[in-house]
């Protein structure tokens, strides 16, 4: 299993789709960040805070700039709301779909499937990105299990990870994979993200203020774009070894049989057909 899954993941090129994801998603959440900022309302915006503050720990001058984008004002005439407003959120949101689309061929790649028709999944990419910006919104509640505190949190943060990497697995594929197969990748997807972002905060905050204080705005910009690709090449190397163990024939008799041969098979053998139109 080894060797298929070092085989699996140098065609898979794994650094070079966590760094295309990585650079998608900065570009991404940064004009996401000022949309919020500017046309949210304040409960939201509080709640984005609430949220960033948590996952990563920020302190001094990080967190201030965090607030200063994001808290903002109510003021229908404040200069960052007239800069964006509703138009400017409407064109961020569908250019966002790059992003979707990243992760899409990500889950393509590891799964070594055809790619889907953007008739067929057109809608997921934007039903992807919405349902994350809700994700990464709750996150800072479900962190301290609604009040309750990190015994009640982590456990639900971490059904949380796992579950939507399940299901981001199922609705990006295109429902090509069944439910079950699915299984390994997003547990280890999901534990593996919960252990990284829960100690952000040992390094995140140190290393943010201290690239704000020595460059400024590019050296905050290089760190968070580091972190990124840190996270996505964790991302890329789970999903990748989840889809190569659920073709092992151990985790077939229990979790069924993927599309895709199996090892041991003959060429031709075990192939699901495809269904990525509908």
């Amino acid at each position: 299993m080894i060797t298929r899954l070092l085989s699996h993941l140098i065609s898979v090129n794994v650094f070079d789709s966590a760094t295309r994801l990585a650079a998608q998603t900065f570009l991404t959440a940064v004009p996401l960040l000022f949309v919020v900022g500017s046309i949210a309302p304040q409960w939201l915006r509080d709640q984005f805070v609430t949220s960033l503050h948590d996952a990563f720990g920020l302190t001094g001058s990080s967190n201030a700039e965090l607030n200063k984008v994001l808290k903002g004002t109510d003021d229908p005439s404040d200069e960052l709301r007239q800069t964006t407003g509703a138009v400017g959120g409407l064109m961020v949101l569908l250019s966002a779909t790059a992003c979707s689309r990243a992760m899409q061929r990500l889950c393509q790649r590891a799964w070594s499937l055809p790619k889907a028709s953007a008739r067929v999944a057109a809608w997921r990419w934007i039903a992807w990105l919405a349902t994350w910006l809700a994700m990464f919104a709750v996150q800072g509640t479900l962190r301290d299990g609604f009040g309750l505190g990190l015994w009640l949190g982590v456990p639900l943060l971490l059904i949380a990870e796992v579950g939507i990497w399940w299901w981001t697995q199922h609705l990006l594929l295109v429902a090509r994979v069944p439910w079950r197969p699915l299984l390994p990748g997003a547990l280890l997807t999901g534990t593996a993200l919960a252990v990284l972002t829960s100690t952000a905060s040992l390094y995140v905050p140190r290393a943010l203020n201290h690239s704000l204080e020595k460059y400024g705005s590019m050296g905050a910009v290089f760190t968070l774009l580091s972190w990124l690709i840190t996270l996505c090449v964790v991302a890329t190397l789970c999903l990748t070894a989840g889809a190569v163990i659920a073709r092992e024939p151990w985790a077939v008799r229990h979790l069924g049989r993927p599309p895709g041969p199996l090892p041991g098979d003959t060429p031709g053998d075990g192939a699901a057909p495809d269904r990525s139109s509908p």
